[in-house]
């Protein structure tokens, strides 16, 4: 099979020929720019810099040499413009504060003061910075710039200064994407964005230069109860937007795309869930409902959700909301045993992700232990299809690259048996 028959395979709950594997498709299932790096070295590929494709997290791009040298069989579709609002090309040379010489995007503006890094939106050097790398760090955490809030004339409108109508320019942009990625042979993962309801990572705006409206992270959670017609008058309005852009996607890239990456909003933490149940219904699931059931009547795309954390509770609601598929597979947070995840889900939902546990096995066990994690996942989620092999989340900074490549040689090895 190809990578892309694998694939469909495995997202139809069908068994494909071996285990499919993704990195570097999405933004949260991608490597550090050092892992990147280390893995170039490892596999002697061509020495050259590491673009950068999402500053945010510092990721780095999975270009296809070393997409070829792992045996990823994704191919990912991002927005044209970054994290903090700058187009992703016209690169040039940035040497990090750990050493390593990258390539990022022409607009990436930066300061130091002391051992700290500040980043600007739209590489905007004149307003204020929206992103902080701190002294030892290895990716940039959001500067929160919450406007004084005045509950007398909080106007919703203000929270959706960054949506709208999809431009000519971004559309011509996914359509050469896709285009692009189609002659891999690589199953293509997309991400249009607009889709995002409350993603905690998008709601401080670091793309803006002078965000308004709600902005704060304590803030927003508080809102989601306290001021919940506001939330709400957001989504819809975010809402009509999304399905007013997404025919003009689809008439643009047809279904040369296999899955459409719609949400990180996150639900669970490591021990239970962000909400109830019934701020969920009242909430998110409305939306969802929509946007997933506009996908599935008009296209074949396969909706993905991103939610870290103990979400056990709320599985059967994803599926409800219309979600095909899951990630990251939090197996080591409360209640997410991989055994009882494929028992009581795995014929409805595809598990994405879960193959190694990035915040223990993966940076500080031994390459056998690795091994034996991703073997054993690869054996729990692999029967019958619904699944695609991932690590939980991104691959950190520091993480030995004999590790990484335990992981991704027990995938082999799983794919001979």
């Amino acid at each position: 099979m190809t990578s892309k028959e694998k694939l469909t395979r495995a997202l139809a709950h069908k068994q494909p020929d071996g285990v499919p594997m993704d990195f570097g498709s999405t933004a949260v299932t991608g490597m550090h720019v050092t892992c990147v790096a280390a893995l170039r070295d490892y596999y002697g590929l061509e020495k050259r810099p590491v673009k950068i494709c999402e500053p945010y997290q510092m990721l780095g791009m999975m270009e296809d040499d070393l997409a070829d040298a792992l045996g990823v069989d994704t191919a990912g579709i991002i927005p044209r413009n970054t994290l903090f609002g700058f187009p992703i090309g016209n690169w040039k040379e940035w040497k990090a504060p750990w050493g390593q010489n990258l390539l990022v995007p022409r607009d990436f503006n930066v300061m130091q003061q002391g051992s700290d890094i500040y980043i600007f939106p739209e590489g905007d050097t004149g307003v204020e910075p929206s992103g902080r790398m701190p002294g030892g760090g290895y990716f940039f955490d959001t500067i929160v710039r919450q406007p004084p809030i005045n509950e007398e004339h909080l106007d919703y409108r203000d929270n959706i200064e960054e949506f709208g109508p999809i431009s000519e320019t971004d559309l011509a942009h996914f359509k050469q994407s896709v285009e692009q990625a189609s002659r891999t042979n690589r199953g293509v993962v997309a991400n249009f964005g607009g889709m995002g309801f409350g993603d905690i990572a998008l709601v401080p705006a670091p793309f803006l230069k002078h965000p308004k409206g709600i902005r704060d992270i304590t803030e927003w959670y508080i809102s989601t109860v306290m001021r919940r017609e506001y939330v709400r008058a957001i989504f819809e309005k975010q809402l009509e937007y999304a399905l007013e852009n997404l025919p003009k996607i689809h008439a643009a890239i047809g279904n040369a795309v296999d899955v459409v990456f719609l949400c990180g909003t996150d639900f669970g933490t490591q021990t239970g869930t962000f909400c109830s149940g019934q701020t969920f219904d009242e909430l998110w699931l409305p939306f969802y409902k929509q946007i997933n059931a506009w996908i599935h009547a008009h296209t074949t795309w396969k909706t993905f959700k991103h939610t870290c954390g103990a979400i056990e509770p709320f599985m059967e609601r994803f599926i409800q909301a219309g979600f095909d598929i899951i990630n990251p597979v939090q197996c080591s947070a409360t209640g997410m045993d991989p055994k009882k995840l494929k028992e009581r889900y795995g014929d409805r939902m595809v598990f994405w992700g879960g193959g190694a546990n990035t915040q223990k096995t993966l940076p500080f066990g031994t390459p056998p232990q690795v091994r034996e994690e991703a073997l054993a996942r690869c054996e729990t989620f692999a029967a019958g299809g619904g699944f695609v092999f991932n690590a939980i989340h991104n691959v950190q900074a520091g993480v030995p690259v004999e590790n990484i490549v335990a992981m991704i040689n027990a995938v082999r090895e799983f794919n001979r048996t």
